[in-house]
């Protein structure tokens, strides 16, 4: 999973660069900067997601309240 996330960052960072290449000389840049960025939004970032907390319990995942209260010292 680490190998594919890796590619596709490579092929969004290359969708951006040959975005910026283009749009030096061409109006088309914006376009290709556009589609890499929504590959990061909507395949990488959920694949990335997905690869980190797989064989998680969803209780680890959860902000826990309880967990967090200060308690008060019990000698006052």
């Amino acid at each position: 999973m680490n190998k594919i996330l890796i590619g596709l960052l490579v092929i969004v960072l290359g969708f951006v660069v040959f975005g910026n290449f283009l749009s030096n000389d061409q109006d088309g840049g914006a376009k290709w900067i556009g589609i890499g960025i929504l590959i990061l939004t909507f395949v990488v970032m959920p694949l990335f997601l997905y690869s980190r907390f797989r064989n998680k319990a969803t209780r680890d995942r959860m902000f826990n309240f309880d967990l967090k209260k200060i308690k008060e010292p019990e000698n006052q």
